[in-house]
Formats: structure tokens, sequence, C-alpha cells
């Protein structure tokens, strides 16, 4: 396994339609964060600035980074045309936004991808989710991010096994 030739270049890249997709995509990095892997931020609108996503897309490999995190709401063609346009693996956030059928219209635009141009999709406002799958993808080939998920994990199991212990001395009431 390889390990991360500068630990400042991004492995990641966090886009998003809008900036009022930026509370839920906020889970993807908090979680990238604590796992210490490199990311970057940024907002690329499919519609609004379509020769800026061309560009984000194309370029994102050359740049360092191994997979792209791509939140959008309403339509949501944000990580569709971005993964047609990378060989990155592209992680879908549906985002339920204002101008969203209850998040559906954006849950079915990132799911339904046409063969040949996949997208891994997350639950809707999934951040968290995605920035363990793209830790995932990562610690494949990373041991260092591995070794990382591996301890969240423990955690995570610890943190249930002290609440089942609570559970069984009284601690915690049921409502």
């Amino acid at each position: 396994m390889s390990q991360t030739p500068d630990k400042n270049t991004p492995l990641v890249g966090i886009i998003m339609g809008s900036q009022s997709d930026l509370k839920v995509m906020s889970g993807a990095a908090d979680i990238l964060e604590q796992l210490n892997i490199p990311f970057e931020v940024t907002i690329v609108s499919a519609h609004r600035t379509p020769h800026r996503m061309l560009e984000y897309a194309e370029g994102a490999r050359k740049r360092g980074l191994k997979t792209i995190i791509a939140g959008a709401g309403g339509a949501a063609h944000l990580p569709g045309m971005v993964a047609a346009l990378t060989t990155l693996p592209v992680i879908g956030v549906p985002v339920k936004s204002s101008n969203s059928i209850d998040g559906w219209d954006s849950i079915l635009s990132i799911l339904q991808m046409p063969s040949g141009v996949p997208v891994a999709t997350v639950a809707l406002n999934g951040a968290t989710n995605a920035g363990l799958l793209a830790a995932q993808i990562l610690g494949s080939t990373n041991a260092v991010v591995a070794d990382a998920l591996e301890k969240h994990r423990t955690v995570q199991h610890d943190k249930v096994m002290r609440s089942v212990e609570q559970l069984r001395r009284g601690d915690i009431e049921m409502d």
C-alpha cells in the first residue's frame, strides 16, 4: 500500500452546486478532517458555471485528487456530469434543497445514471457517509487511511458498547 506523497495535496474534492449546499456537505469535510485526509471544498454549478465544472472535472486527476464528492439539490446534475468528465470515482450526495420535491428529484437524478457513467450515491443529505466512502476508496491503496478507518470503527464500536452497558445498569431510561 502506498502513502500520501504530500500531506497538503488534497486527495478528495468536495464540490456542490451552490453555497446553500454547504451546510449538508460540511459533513463530508468533518469526517475527512477527523481521518486526517486532505481535501478541497468549492462550489461548482453544473448549470450556472458549466465551463468551471468542465475544468474542475477534467483537471482533478492532474491535481492529485483520487475521488470527488459532489452534492446537489433539485435536478442534481452535478455528480453525473462530473462523472462523465473524469475517470475518478464520484460519490453523489442528493441534497434536499428549497427547490426540490422533498429531495426525491435529487435522489433520482443522481441514482439513475445511464450505463457507462457510474455515480456512487449515498442517502439524502448523507455527506458524512460520502466522506467515509471516499476514505474507504482511498484506504484500499493507502495504509495510513485504512488504519484511520479502523480506529474510527473501533471508536464507533466502543461507543455502542458503552451505551449497552449504561442501558444494562439502568443509567439510560427509555422514554
